[in-house]
């Protein structure tokens, strides 16, 4: 296993305002983009060539990683001049692969933070002689997810929506996001239009008896699509419930990085991590939280769950649970933000102004 594409290009719309400036697979996680987790667990497999299929911001990723070689990988860019889908992505960088008609090419989403054992997906597609290979997972409710029964070799029997009643979830294993294809069927997807390889191309493979192969690899995996699976997969990187050779220091309930400062009686827990340049003064307590660079924190604010944006500033005393803040924004003292807010970039909100809670 030499090769994989990486798909990069969603516009990660569920989890503005923190895409506003940023493409999702960029925005940090424990501490560095979320993209640098994927290349150093896909370079520890063995891959060593990548290319990146780009298109919303796609201006961002070259210059971040160049040539990919401080991570010891060659990295190369396809931007698409507009969205197509997972399988029009896929078509769109066949001409930048390398390897023969036979050979396996590893494909994975870049919004998947998983546990998955790469190594063991591609023995798993070259042992059974598969034409593609899917790593499936299991969830305890379904109904949100796609469903792929296997037999009992785990060939795939069918792609299947959202179950809407109880008898259609026939089984709890899902699409999870990482696939290994012969490269030769890579270019038999269509070309030059959105194609989608969870609702076209698998079930079409299938419909003419080709082999698909379902691995069941119940390790750690997420879906960051949502500002709180998000959060969560940072603190869960930072905590070591989920593996990753880039979270750059030691895992456990904090992670500081260079240049931040953070006062000696403020307490940080659950997986917390305050970015470059961040500043959280005294008497703050935050917990699995992600603070990004250059965001100050001031005296005795509470914060939980939550994700504070590039430069943003948090007031005295105000209590902050669930909740996204926007580049630049500021939040004025003795406020009160609960679950599921999203305050936008740049925004301001003077002291006092939103409370679920007496001012007494």
């Amino acid at each position: 296993m030499t090769e994989a594409i990486l798909l990069v290009g969603g516009k990660g719309t569920r989890l503005r305002p923190l895409t506003v400036h940023t493409p999702k697979p960029m925005v940090r996680a424990a501490g560095v983009p979320f993209l640098t987790h994927q290349l150093a667990r896909a370079r520890a497999a063995g891959v060593d060539h990548i290319v990146l299929a780009t298109s919303y911001l796609a201006e961002v990723f070259e210059p971040h990683f160049g040539d990919g070689s401080s991570l010891g990988l060659h990295l190369e860019y396809v931007t698409e001049e507009e969205p197509l889908g997972t399988g029009g992505a896929i078509r769109n960088v066949a001409s930048r692969l390398h390897s023969a008609p036979d050979d396996p090419v590893l494909v994975f989403n870049g919004d998947i933070l998983t546990g998955l054992d790469i190594e063991a997906l591609v023995e798993t597609h070259g042992t059974t002689g598969a034409d593609v290979s899917l790593h499936l997972t299991k969830v305890t409710d379904p109904r949100a997810y796609g469903l792929v029964p296997t037999d009992d070799t785990g060939r795939v029997l069918a792609f299947l929506e959202k179950p809407q009643t109880p008898e259609e979830i026939v089984t709890d294993q899902i699409n999870a996001g990482a696939y290994v294809f012969r490269r030769s069927l890579i270019d038999t997807i269509p070309q030059g239009r959105p194609v989608s390889v969870e609702r076209e191309t698998f079930p079409d493979l299938l419909s003419v008896g080709a082999h698909l192969q379902g691995m069941v690899d119940s390790t750690y995996w997420l879906d960051l699509g949502t500002p709180a699976a998000f959060v969560r997969g940072s603190a869960d990187l930072v905590l070591g419930r989920a593996p990753s050779p880039a979270v750059p220091g030691r895992c456990g309930d904090r992670l500081i990085l260079p240049t931040a400062r953070v006062a000696p009686d403020a307490k940080l827990t659950g997986g917390t991590v305050v970015g470059e340049g961040a500043y959280v003064a005294e008497g703050a307590r935050v917990s699995g939280t992600t603070i990004l660079p250059g965001a100050v924190i001031e005296p005795g604010a509470v914060i939980t769950d939550s994700l504070i944006g590039t430069r943003a500033r948090i007031g005295e005393r105000s209590i902050l649970t669930g909740t996204v803040i926007g580049d630049g924004a500021i939040i004025g003292p003795d406020n009160e933000l609960i679950d599921g807010a999203r305050i936008w970039c740049d925004a301001r909100i003077p002291a006092g102004a939103v409370r679920f809670s007496s001012d007494q």
